[in-house]
């Protein structure tokens, strides 16, 4: 029987699915996979703090507003009633409310500015070379590592017009009779230096963290030009910070917004819950518990929220202008 031997050079196809076949689906699903991985990654990555800000912060801002347009009383939770617009009037109409905006906007000048001063002041010690700088820059946090509860009583203590540790020690330059709490501006200035004593450790470690990002260089360069230590903290310090003091400007707007521990507790009691007798140290924090724990007007104190937001967003406005303004004048 006669068979056929292939000759040299001859090509026979390979089988359909061979190895070179299935080698190539593979490739090609790998690729695929590769592709989608590297895009979809990303998402996957951000995704639990998309969910974590929508189920603590998109949910309850929108749940807000909703309770904003209705008439919702604490004690009957289940029944509501569309009245639109009404309780943003109610309040704007309402003087106390201005009151309130009148006080958060005094107490958050005379908290952050001279706030900000001394953090700024106190970075630049800290950024010398000083032995146990460690120590220091812990101690220096130590006031915002403290409660608001436990700092508020203490400074209540301080504060207290009969007996008080600060009318101790102006008695004798005849100023020991001051009521803090009850006085207009005393009140004030007491509830503002005890933002100052909690926060201005913090702000000072956010500008010492920047001071220590800035070049040395710069430094070098003014040195060499014969400017004193002063001169290269006007000329090289500061204008280095500048985004950096926007920053803390508008945290510690915000952070003005919400104050209710301090004026809370300043006084205490009936007093500290309606700010004071006449309302002198009312913040729009402790209107709005006001109408939604004491008065139990859920709507009105809803409301009372979405002003609060509107008024932050007005001051974030107005910071990115100037921020605008500052960065073209430097420029």
């Amino acid at each position: 029987m006669a068979t056929t031997t292939p000759t040299r050079g001859a090509s026979t196809p390979p089988p359909p699915g061979g190895p070179r076949t299935a080698y190539k689906e593979r490739s090609a699903w790998r690729s695929r996979l590769w592709r989608f991985d590297d895009k979809a990654s990303p998402y996957a990555y951000i995704a639990p703090f998309f969910l974590i800000f929508g189920a603590f912060g998109l949910y309850p801002l929108i749940y807000t507003g909703w309770i904003a347009l209705h008439r919702v009383e604490m004690t009957s939770l289940d029944q509501s009633e569309w009245v639109g617009l009404d309780n943003f009037a109610t309040i704007l109409q309402d003087s106390e409310f201005w009151t309130a905006v009148s006080n958060t906007f005094l107490i958050g000048v005379i908290s952050t500015v001279p706030q900000l001063m001394v953090a700024l002041g106190l970075a630049h010690l800290l950024n010398y070379k000083l032995r146990a700088s460690t120590f220091w820059r812990t101690i220096i946090l130590t006031p915002y590592a403290t409660s608001v509860a436990t700092a508020a009583l203490v400074f209540a203590l301080v504060f207290r017009a009969d007996g008080g540790l600060l009318n101790w020690v102006l008695e004798p330059f005849g100023g020991g009779d001051i009521d803090w709490g009850n006085g207009h501006w005393t009140s004030k200035i007491a509830i503002s230096i005890i933002v100052i004593w909690r926060w201005t450790g913090y702000n000072a470690l956010i500008y010492l963290a920047a001071m220590q990002a800035v070049p040395s260089d710069l430094y070098e360069a003014a040195s060499i030009d014969g400017a004193s230590r002063w001169q290269q903290f006007r000329k090289v310090t500061i204008p280095s910070l500048r985004p950096t003091i926007l920053f803390t400007i508008v945290i510690s707007t915000i952070g003005s917004m919400q104050l209710f521990g301090e004026p809370l507790l300043l006084q205490g009691g009936t007093l500290g819950s309606i700010g004071g007798s006449e309302h002198q140290y009312e913040t729009l924090s402790i209107y709005l518990y006001n109408y939604g724990w004491k008065l139990q007007h859920l709507g009105l104190s809803a409301a009372v929220a979405w002003a609060m937001l509107v008024l932050l967003l007005l001051i974030a406005l107005i910071n990115w202008i100037v921020s605008r303004f500052v960065r073209k004048s430097a420029a």
